[in-house]
């Protein structure tokens, strides 16, 4: 039975190959055929998209009366993004060219809106406001790059002109997401299996395991943008997936009653986002990329914090 259990979690890694494939192929069409840079394309459609596990498990421990576990994987997925997938694409994609992507201000508003969650929750606390307050920056950021890009104005006019080659290309994204979110789903499941059978707490459970599970949709773009070599297309989608994270922070906090109290101390998963947003902003703003070095130094980030977690 367990042989099995493992057999089928090796394979749902390789659904999620396909799904991201899909996807980023679905992507790029999308973006060359409406003359948008495939940076945004990903920052508003996949940026969400890729954020339905996510969501899935939100919800699903907020059934279970455990909005803990939400916290601390939302949380936990803003130091996954930015501090191993991000340096991953760095570090085997040989760099991470950032021209014609964010300008400094809104690279660092996008940067302020992810940091938010995890700076308000060092008082163990959520509230009501404070959820209103993470979807208001996520929509005003939204709007802001979207009026410099103008994606929903080119859609429109796409499809008011009859080209229904959108909707082929859209049909696809969402045929990848279904596959992304199924297998996302079984292995974030089996993963909590693994976890219990090591007797691994649940908030080192979510900030440590369940937040990588989650961020698979976003490795498998990690990867497969490095081989296709569109490492534009995943890192719109990190930037948007994990300001998308700040959005559900503030959906979950509402749907759990307006308030969420956790136990756990978040103080060092603060200061390690702390540091690792503040890294990538220096590191992209001198030179306008992340290079393999920089990427080294932001995965090192990561690695102190797993070794302080653990130990």
């Amino acid at each position: 039975m367990l042989i099995m259990v493992v057999i089928s979690y090796f394979l749902s890694f390789f659904v999620i190959w396909y799904g991201a494939g899909l996807i980023i192929k679905a992507t790029d069409q999308i973006a060359k055929k409406i003359n948008l840079s495939s940076f945004a394309v990903s920052f508003f459609v996949l940026g969400i998209l890729t954020s339905l596990p996510e969501f899935s498990v939100g919800v699903t421990s907020i059934i279970d009366k455990d909005p803990e576990i939400f916290v601390g994987n939302l949380l936990g997925g803003i130091i996954v993004l930015f501090l191993l997938i991000i340096p991953i694409l760095a570090i085997v994609g040989n760099g991470i060219t950032l021209d014609h992507q964010l300008n400094w201000k809104n690279l660092l508003f996008a940067l302020v809106v992810i940091a938010s969650p995890s700076f308000l929750i060092t008082d163990k606390n959520y509230n009501f406001f404070e959820a209103l307050f993470f979807i208001i920056l996520y929509f005003i950021l939204v709007a802001t790059l979207e009026k410099k890009k103008g994606l929903l104005e080119r859609v429109k006019d796409n499809l008011t002109d009859g080209k229904s080659y959108l909707l082929h290309d859209l049909g696809k994204i969402v045929a990848g997401i279904i596959f992304i979110f199924f297998a996302s789903n079984f292995i974030v499941d089996k993963t909590i299996y693994f976890s219990q059978l090591l007797k691994v707490s649940p908030f080192v459970l979510s900030l440590l395991f369940l937040s990588l599970g989650t961020n698979l949709p976003e490795l498998s773009l990690a990867i497969y943008s490095i081989v296709n070599r569109k490492k534009a297309v995943a890192f719109g989608d990190y930037v948007g997936s994990a300001a998308a994270n700040s959005f559900l922070m503030g959906v979950l906090v509402l749907l759990n009653g307006g308030k969420v109290t956790v136990v756990n101390h978040f103080f060092r998963p603060f200061i390690v986002t702390f540091i690792g947003l503040g890294l990538f902003f220096y590191f992209s703003r001198s030179k306008n990329d992340i290079s393999r070095i920089e990427g080294l130094i932001l995965l090192l980030v990561y690695v102190l914090f797993l070794i302080s977690e653990v130990f």
